[in-house]
């Protein structure tokens, strides 16, 4: 799988609705999509755990008012991080 690819966006998003902040993903799958593009573009650009944790909290707190525990955007940051290295490592392209 490709970062950058259909199935790539598809594979972040169900990463996105398992997570499912707000409790609606069986109601609505895509309720997070807006957190897609923006994740990607951080991820290709070589953003860290922390770098997409905060990006989560930032998302989570203004965009759709929550206060997050937390440890909540920085266990989701560590998940993203690892499926994008896996993803990356599957296809022979490390560190993207």
């Amino acid at each position: 799988m490709r970062p950058g690819t259909d199935a790539t966006e598809s594979s972040l998003q169900h990463l996105l609705n398992e997570w499912d902040p707000i409790g609606v993903t069986d109601e609505v799958q895509d309720e997070y999509d807006c957190m897609l593009v923006p994740l990607l573009q951080r991820l290709r650009g070589g953003a860290d755990q922390t770098e997409i944790g905060e990006f989560l909290r930032h998302d989570l707190e203004d965009h759709f008012g929550l206060t997050p525990l937390p440890s909540e955007p920085g266990a989701m940051a560590a998940r993203v991080i690892s499926w994008w290295t896996a993803a990356g490592e599957t296809d022979g392209i490390r560190g993207v």
